[in-house]
């Protein structure tokens, strides 16, 4: 199965968090984790991300009602 690894610019442009906002939330549970890709670099699947996205709008959904 194809995955897509997405680095941080990318995921702080899908999500609109900052970088300490997306560790923070990390650190908290309430974000997906990062995967490690080398001794400096790492990513976050791109499925992770989406699911994540998709449970904050349905979140919204419910506390807007």
């Amino acid at each position: 199965m194809y995955q897509t690894i997405l680095r941080l610019p990318t995921v702080k442009s899908r999500t609109g968090m900052s970088r300490s906002s997306i560790y923070n939330a990390v650190k908290e549970g309430t974000f997906p984790r990062q995967i490690n890709l080398g001794p400096r670099a790492v990513g976050w699947l791109e499925s992770s991300i989406d699911t994540w996205i998709q449970g904050r709008i349905e979140l919204s959904a419910k506390v807007g009602v």
